[in-house]
């Protein structure tokens, strides 16, 4: 792959899903790329673009392409403060707020969900008494469509359990060949969903949310895909609803629309109440 090559292929990658590659990163693309080309029978790089930009197939193949470009590193309970943040004080809190005031219903969407450990971790955390009776709803979206079908089957091998309390693994799973799989009722919690984050005219999801996930995506959008898809956060929250970000991740010089609440365990980002759609910054 030619730098001119590269520098195409980024650029359509980017207007597409946000996703930004420095020219650091050309080798990773070139080697990702590669088994598209191979894939489809084409002979080089300069084939592999008149394909993407002219083939009737080319929108599906966008789509292709973000299966081998997605890095689908997860595992159940994974960064487990953040998650004991959630468990032990902002669902308590939210509880309390939307009891209060007649709204007793929680949605929570997981955005970039890869292979489905982070949905199913959350709702194990949401099978608990003080949520029976409730609708809760878990919206799980991704990018990737073969990392949908995996977390739609919900069969998981041993590198998905490393942070997994046996406990869990006893009540929520079943043997199923050399790995185990989810159970039916926590599998029915949770809907998956392809989705594209950065398409602001196809919303993920609809209708207002109490909680947003995403954990580990961000951090691979350049400055204005992350305010695109923080501000697309803002808006499916409603007020005092929460955002919860990988720990390597922030909204410095991202967005001033959040504001951030300092947790015994952790801290989150919070949409504040009554004060509109805010502005990026």
């Amino acid at each position: 792959m030619s730098d001119v090559e590269f520098f195409l292929f980024r650029d359509i990658i980017h207007a597409f899903c946000g996703m930004h590659f420095s020219l650091d990163a050309k080798y990773l693309l070139e080697k990702r790329l590669a088994v598209r080309v191979r894939d489809l029978k084409l002979e080089s790089f300069a084939e592999y673009f008149r394909y993407l930009t002219s083939s009737p197939a080319k929108e599906s193949e966008l789509w292709d392409i973000m299966d081998v470009l997605t890095v689908n590193e997860t595992y159940f309970f994974r960064e487990a403060s953040q998650l004991k943040a959630f468990s032990d004080e902002i669902l308590p809190e939210l509880i309390d707020v939307k009891s209060r005031r007649g709204q007793r219903q929680l949605r929570i969407w997981c955005a970039g969900c890869s292979t489905g450990e982070e949905a199913y971790t959350i709702a194990m955390l949401l099978d608990r008494p003080e949520l029976r009776g409730w609708p809760v709803e878990i919206i799980a979206t991704d990018i990737s469509r073969r990392a949908l079908a995996l977390a739609q089957r919900g069969v998981y091998g041993a590198s998905s359990f490393r942070d997994l309390e046996p406990h869990y693994l006893e009540r929520y799973f079943s043997n199923h060949g050399a790995g185990f799989r989810i159970n039916e009722k926590l599998r029915e919690k949770v809907s998956f969903r392809l989705h594209n984050l950065y398409d602001r005219e196809h919303p993920g999801v609809t209708g207002k949310l109490d909680v947003v996930f995403c954990r580990n995506v961000i951090i691979y959008f350049d400055l204005d895909a992350k305010v695109t898809v923080v501000t697309g956060f803002h808006s499916a929250l409603a007020e005092g609803g929460f955002l919860l970000l990988g720990h390597s991740e922030s909204l410095i010089n991202i967005s001033r629309q959040f504001t951030l609440r300092h947790f015994m365990n952790h801290t989150v980002y919070q949409k504040p109440e009554g004060v509109g759609q805010g502005r990026s910054a």
